[in-house]
Parts: C-alpha cells; structure tokens; sequence
C-alpha cells in the first residue's frame, strides 16, 4: 500500500483565507494572519481538503459507529440522536469552499487532472453528508454572501450530481494533461498519480451505485460493469497516514484518552460475537478471526473476547461474564501513526460480491451463487487480511468461510465487509440498505437502553439531525427539511 504521510503540508490549514470569521454563511473574507486568496496556488489548498476530507470520514463514524455496535460508550452505552456536526463542519467551512477555488484555478490553469480530482473530492463530501442528513445545501452552499440562507438540495439531487462529477472527473483523468501541473506531496492519498485517482473515482462511483439500486437507479450490473475499472490491489485504497508529529485520532481519542484517565469507548459484542467464532464457529485450526487482535484488547489473565452488548450496561452476549473488550492499544486503527481510509481494494472486492450475488438472482436469504460472486468473496478476505497485516491462510482455508460457491449466502459477503469496514461510515449505509435485518447481518439486534430515558425505545436510528449551528442560522430552510432521525433518507425508503 502506498503511504502518504501527513507532513508540514498541512500546516497550510492555518494560511487559508477561504473561510472567514464573519456569522455569515460562506461568507468570504480574509484574516489578518491569512494568506491572500490570488496567493495561494492548488498545491497549497488540497492538502488541507484531503486532511479535512479525511476528518470529517472519522466525525462521521464517531456518530454512527455506535448504532453499527462497532463501540459502544465506556461500560456498554448506547447512543441516542446525533446531528454529526463535526461532520457538518469540515464539509461546509473547509472542504467545499476551498473545492470550489482548486476547480476554478484548475481550469484557469488549464489543468484537468487536478480539476476532476477536486471533482472526486466534492463527490466524496457531498456523498457522506447527503448520507447523513439527506437533502443538504449544495447549489446554493458556495455562494458565499450571495446566498447566507441557501436552500437545500434533495438527495435524489444530490446523487445526479455525484454521479455527475464522477463522470467528468473518468473523462478528464482518461484523457491526457499537458499542463505541466501535478499535486506531488500536496495529494496525501496518492502523491498526484492520476492514474490511482481514477481507478478511485470508479470504485466510488461504484459504492454510490449500490446504494441507490433500492430505487432503480442503477443495477447490479451497472456495479459490475463500474468496479470493473476500479482498484486492483492494497496499493490503490483511499488511505491517509499520520506520524508521530500529527498522531492519529483514534489513537488520541481512545488509547491515549483511556491512559491518561479519560473517557474512552469499548468494543461492542456485534464485531467481537462476528470474529471471535460466536456467530460462525470455526472448524478448524483456528479459535478466533485474525483481525480481532487488532481490533480489541483484553485484560491480562483473561482468554476469552467478550464484547459489550450495546445499551447492556456492561453485559457480554452470555449474560453471565462481563464484557471484557476495548480499543487495542497499538491496533491497525489505533497506533500513532494509523490511517484512516475511506475505500479499500477488499472493500471494492466485497461490492463486487455483492454485486455479483444479486446480479445472479440472490436475495437476502438465498444460497448459493455463482464464480463470479464466489471468487470476489474469496478474494476480498484475502485483501483484508493482507490490509490488516495479519495471517489469514488458517482462516480463509476453514470451512466456515470458504463455504463453497453452492453454499454462499449474501451474510457471508456482508459479515466479512462489516469486519473489515470497521470505523468505517459505509457500514451504516450497508445496515440501513438492508433494513438492520439479521438475516443479513447475523446476530445484529437492537440496542437494548437499560439506562434509556425511551426516546425512540426500539427503532432504529437512520439519519443525523441537522447541526444547532445551521438551525440557527437558516432556520427556514433547516426546518422545511428536518425529519425524525428514525425517518429513512431518500434511498432508504
């Protein structure tokens, strides 16, 4: 896998003069310690967005890594409604303002590439956030103070227009660039390679495509035919890494917070019963999934993983022993100098087998499939285990995963994508396209809030609220789109 690291670049956070200190909504000015605006040239803008990009992936995930039962809060809780304002804010005050000016100085510069890869990165942005709230300012949003009170896009909208800068953006990196212009180390995930951001763009564009199938947007083959250009190996995942002089987040939020004393979260029973032979008991020469080491820690003396049953308040799945998991310490997600990735090749794989499965007249309780699916499957956990760093011959060879092509049903494809997502936001589209069924995702069962005051007592959570922030300040338009958090978003229903 290519590295990256976060290095001085992004130091040029401090000299953006995009986003001002002013109430206004995108209103534009600039800071006495800012650098001025014709000052700043492409380079010096996206390492900031890529870092912001990245960022606002993990704010994401700290409000719905709970409801996927990744962690749970310290001793077990449950998480009630969320706004994800941490996410509103790297989308709306540091990723799309300054998106805005790469694609405007990309084509003043005559630099194509550069311009679909802003392209890809609105995408990226407009995608986790329509996600998360549903319909959210877009064509309006930049406008600076043209439009403080912008109106809000629907996400039917919003997803043409993903697929729309997708599309523009294969075009322009499939084609030639004579500018003489490239990102170098400005670009932290692929070093300005524009080929790498191609094949990007179509596993984007190909994880966008499965969610909207629900709605007959797409197809099955329409995946098929895009992850077709997609990754082709570890060396193309969407990573970003940190070092020891910007340290990771979740290294910083949990293993280091819970060191020093601090609140941290644990590790919930639905990843741990998915990976320690609870859910799908293995026959063979291993005990546990490979990955589970790297995702969960357990006191000294003890042999046994038990997760924390989410809103259990400190229960195991028995029921008779404790949960004893958290955050590993040095985890491959965990370790000061961990990355965080948006999409992987396993992941491209994982959509593939979906992809394939249903392609092939799958349903969410069906068995068995064809080569196509099988082998996406097969590949895929291979790709993880080689991602992850860990040995997984024993694994991949036991029969309760390598079930055979006859044998294959769909939650088999999506419990190996949920472990290898983990902290990941795209399992929360994954669990709201298929209704949180267990049929899918084996075991899953909603949170149980013994401590719960009972708002939204047995529903599941499918949206974000809108921050307080924008409520204050666009309070027509926020309230003309607001919903119950337990409302599905457009492609949900």
């Amino acid at each position: 896998m290519k590295k990256f690291n976060i290095t001085t670049t992004i130091l040029a956070l401090f000299v953006i003069a995009l986003v001002g200190c002013s109430d206004e909504y995108f209103d534009v000015n600039t800071p006495s310690n800012t650098a001025a605006l014709e000052e700043l040239g492409m380079k010096d803008l996206i390492a900031p967005v890529i870092h912001s990009t990245m960022e606002g992936q993990r704010s994401a995930e700290l409000a719905f890594g709970n409801y996927t039962q990744y962690f749970v809060s310290t001793g077990g809780g449950a998480a009630g409604q969320t706004s994800a304002s941490g996410l509103w804010t790297q989308v709306y005050l540091y990723i799309l303002p300054n998106l805005k000016v790469v694609k405007e100085k990309a084509i003043e510069n005559n630099a194509p590439h550069i311009g679909a890869i802003s392209d890809i990165l609105v995408a990226i942005n407009l995608g986790i956030a329509t996600d998360t709230w549903d319909n959210i300012p877009y064509s309006e949003a930049t406008q600076g103070p043209d439009s403080n009170f912008p109106a809000f896009d629907t996400q039917e909208q919003i997803y043409t227009e993903i697929f729309n800068l997708l599309d523009s953006a294969i075009a322009a990196l499939s084609a030639a660039d004579t500018s003489g212009f490239n990102l170098g180390s400005a670009d932290l995930i692929y070093g300005g390679d524009s080929d790498s951001w191609l094949r990007a763009a179509y596993t984007i564009k190909a994880r966008y495509q499965l969610h909207v199938m629900g709605k007959g947007v797409t197809s099955a083959n329409d995946v098929l035919t895009t992850i077709a250009n997609g990754f082709t190996s570890n060396a193309d995942n969407f990573a970003m890494y940190y070092d020891e002089k910007n340290i990771n987040p979740w290294y910083s939020a949990e293993v280091l917070s819970r060191e020093t004393g601090n609140l941290s979260n644990d590790i919930a029973s639905q990843i741990v019963s998915s990976t320690n032979g609870d859910y799908y008991p293995f026959n063979g020469a291993i005990t546990i999934d490979p990955r589970l080491p790297e995702i969960a820690e357990i006191p000294d003396g003890d042999t046994e993983y038990r997760g924390f049953i989410s809103g259990g308040a400190g229960k195991s799945p028995s029921g008779l022993v404790d949960a004893n998991t958290r955050f590993k310490s040095d985890g491959f997600y965990t370790s000061i100098d961990s990355p965080l990735i948006l999409i992987s090749y396993a992941e491209a794989m994982f959509i593939k087998a979906e992809a394939a499965f249903l392609a092939n007249g799958g349903t969410t309780t069906s068995v068995g499939t064809n080569a196509t699916a099988y082998t996406a499957y097969m590949d895929g956990i291979a790709a993880s285990m080689d991602m992850w760093g860990v040995d997984g011959t024993d694994y991949i060879a036991d029969t309760s995963i390598d079930v055979g092509e006859g044998s294959l049903a769909l939650h088999h494809i999506m419990k190996e994508k949920y472990i290898h997502n983990y902290l990941n936001p795209e399992t929360f589209v994954d669990f709201r396209r298929y209704d949180f069924s267990d049929d899918v995702f084996t075991g899953l069962t909603i949170r149980e809030e013994e401590d719960s005051d009972g708002d939204y007592f047995g529903q599941w959570f499918r949206r974000a609220n809108y921050p307080s922030t924008e409520l204050n300040r666009n309070e027509t338009n926020v309230l003309a789109n607001q919903q119950e958090p337990i409302t599905p978003v457009w492609w949900d229903q």
